[in-house]
């Protein structure tokens, strides 16, 4: 009976350093597996600021009456009709000067008819114009500095994901409207095309605030910051495989990018911080298969661990 315990607890024993054996060797491959390197990229180089918000019409207006205690001749259009700048709208008995429609644009409702008495700046009609149209956008106070008018804008509207818009920035507010301690700033964007759009359909916009040809560029956790200056890691080429730290100056930096304008060349090949990886589940496995042991060998003695850890990034991500 002892022998075949004996060989019992020696088929474990050898079950056991097989299974530290595998795991550590799968642990090596997967610290392997997790060196990541970038290439200094040359190229185009774009800086772009992002908002959300809804199609407008550019022209929306209430009509008022530019006579006092005068009875209205006659109404001269329809609500859904088409109008000019300048078209009378409306006539007076008395021959006083007509109301006239101040842009172009649909006459939306009329709020008098024939007979009725007005006074001076009673709202008569509305005027929309839904052929010239733009989106007010909320920008972050932190980026508003970047925005000016005249910007280049792509735009995409989420009732219309087949189709892409385009447009300048046209406005830029002077004032923010602040939220739980954050500002916001509106921006007016004027449509270059308004094929299909109809006004409220939300919007999300890109606009282009900065933009380099030829910039040498990596991703932005390549670059690390140490004392107060910046620097990335180069991988060697030579046969020792020793990497070497560069001190680097950057330019501009979106939220994927950042230009590197002196300290490494194109194709330079870098390293970038390793992605930290879950060894949780192998921890509880090698716990579950200790505590088994120990209670199964009672007083042979216990077998000594050491618990696998994290791989974590080094340095300090830079953006610009």
């Amino acid at each position: 009976m002892k022998k075949w315990i004996l060989i019992a607890v020696s088929v474990l024993i050898v079950g056991y350093v097989g299974y530290q054996w595998y795991n550590s060797k799968n642990a090596t491959q997967t610290a392997s597996a997790q060196v990541r390197t970038a290439t200094v990229q040359k190229g185009k180089l774009e800086v772009k600021i992002s908002g959300s918000g809804a199609v407008q019409p550019v022209t929306s207006t209430d009509i008022k009456s530019n006579e006092n205690n005068k009875i209205i001749d006659e109404v001269l259009w329809s609500p859904g009709e088409e109008v000019k700048a300048g078209e009378e709208l409306i006539t007076y008995t008395d021959g006083s000067d007509p109301v006239t429609a101040p842009a172009d644009g649909m006459i939306t409702s009329f709020s008098v008819a024939a007979g009725d008495r007005v006074t001076q700046g009673q709202v008569v009609a509305h005027l929309t114009n839904y052929k010239d149209l733009q989106t007010v956008v909320q920008v972050d106070e932190l980026d508003i500095t970047k925005i000016q008018v005249g910007q280049a804008v792509n735009i995409k509207v989420n009732a219309l994901p087949d189709q892409t818009f385009t447009g300048k920035v046209s406005a830029v507010a002077n004032e923010g409207t602040s939220s739980n301690g954050v500002s916001t700033f509106d921006v007016t964007i004027h449509f270059d095309q308004i094929d299909n759009l109809k006004v409220g359909m939300s919007t999300e916009a890109s606009i282009l605030t900065a933009s380099k040809e030829d910039a040498l560029y990596v991703p932005l956790d390549a670059v690390h910051t140490a004392n107060g200056e910046k620097y990335v890691i180069v991988a060697s080429n030579n046969s020792n495989g020793q990497s070497e730290q560069k001190t680097v100056k950057t330019g501009l930096a979106n939220e994927d990018y950042v230009e590197i304008t002196e300290g490494v060349s194109e194709g330079d090949i870098l390293q970038l911080p390793q992605l930290a990886t879950d060894s949780s589940s192998t921890t509880n496995t090698r716990g579950m298969m200790q505590g088994g042991f120990g209670a199964g060998m009672g007083g042979m003695g216990g077998f000594n661990r050491n618990g696998g850890g994290q791989w974590r990034s080094g340095g300090e991500r830079s953006g610009n």
